[in-house]
């Protein structure tokens, strides 16, 4: 009889679904918290199929610890860096992932809230009112910028760039640059949008908006001198994955005023908003950013749609099928 470990409890209806199968065995993590890697480890022991979600790392100390049945890891995102790919293909373990139409929405609307937010001071401004600071109207009180009519950089044309570009072009009349590892006629023909290299869009765009995987090659691919290349007034956005960005070098260039603000929902040192706690206590300083916790795609039904396609990850692997969400 398999045996399914899941590292966390996912919301329903996954669980649901999964205690349902028929001749399956499902043990689930119930404690409302990471799982502890000496427990990750002891509870894996056995597993044919694992459920893990992106605070697991997933290499081979868990595939040894699991034994050579277990043979899928389904991961609860759309991300797949926590998990040791190459290793899983070397003992021919299937590796999956949960990318839904409902993540792709959920996260170009955080995208979206994050730029507001800090083109109208929303976060700084509603804590200046709670703190008995507004004692009237004046017409030079907490300026902010418009939206309306900027230009908007995308770094990484995929569902959620384009769930953004069409936001943000149909409602608010932005132009729209993107950058990706090749041109996408359909992208610019939707969008109106036009292709540039990395550093002509940093250098053009008012809003730069980052959404692309986490890989050796997107690592801090916004540093020192990326965030030197862009307009003094300009806002940086983060929904991808927290390495993506120098934290050091985002901080020291906000610190010094040569950006205009940044939006973050992902960082280097998760669950710390920095890897290097000093950076992390001059970021939690700064006035021009917002933080959010990893919620981008944090809404009911997106969560739901991501357990449901675990489910079908696994379905199709139990049917003898290759999942249709396999990584490659």
């Amino acid at each position: 009889m398999p045996r399914i470990f899941v590292t966390r409890h996912i919301p329903s209806p996954g669980i649901e679904l999964l205690k349902a199968m028929p001749n399956i065995t499902v043990d689930v993590y119930e404690e409302d918290r990471i799982i502890p890697r000496d427990e990750l480890l002891k509870r894996s022991a056995g597993a044919d199929i694992l459920v893990s979600i992106l605070t697991d790392t997933i290499n081979a100390e868990v595939f040894d610890a699991a034994g050579p049945q277990l043979k899928l890891v389904t991961n609860y995102a759309v991300g797949f860096d926590n998990i040791d790919v190459a290793e899983a293909k070397k003992r021919g373990i299937i590796v999956t992932n949960a990318p839904t139409p409902e993540i792709n929405e959920s996260v170009a609307e955080h995208a979206i809230a994050l730029i507001f937010a800090l083109a109208h001071r929303i976060v700084e401004t509603d804590q200046f009112t709670r703190d008995g600071k507004y004692h009237g109207w004046g017409p030079e009180m907490l300026l902010g910028t418009d939206v309306a009519g900027k230009t908007l950089g995308i770094i990484g044309g995929g569902a959620i760039g384009a769930g953004l570009a069409r936001r943000m072009k149909d409602g608010f009349g932005v132009t729209i640059l993107y950058n990706d590892i090749k041109q996408n006629p359909k992208f610019e023909a939707e969008f109106d949008a036009s292709f540039r290299t990395k550093e002509a869009l940093l250098q053009e765009s008012d809003i730069v908006s980052l959404h692309v995987p986490l890989l050796p090659s997107t690592t801090h691919l916004i540093d020192a001198k990326a965030l030197a290349m862009m307009k003094p007034t300009a806002f940086l956005i983060n929904t991808a994955r927290g390495p993506v960005v120098d934290e050091a070098a985002l901080v020291t260039a906000l610190e010094a005023g040569k950006l205009g603000g940044a939006g973050l929902d992902v960082f280097e040192g998760e669950p710390n908003i920095a890897a290097d706690p000093g950076v992390a206590e001059r970021l939690r300083k700064l006035q021009n950013v917002v933080l959010t916790p990893h919620t981008a795609s944090a809404t009911l039904s997106t969560r739901m749609a991501m357990s449901r396609q675990i489910v079908k990850n696994i379905e199709q692997f139990l049917a003898g099928e290759v999942p249709e969400n396999a990584v490659k």
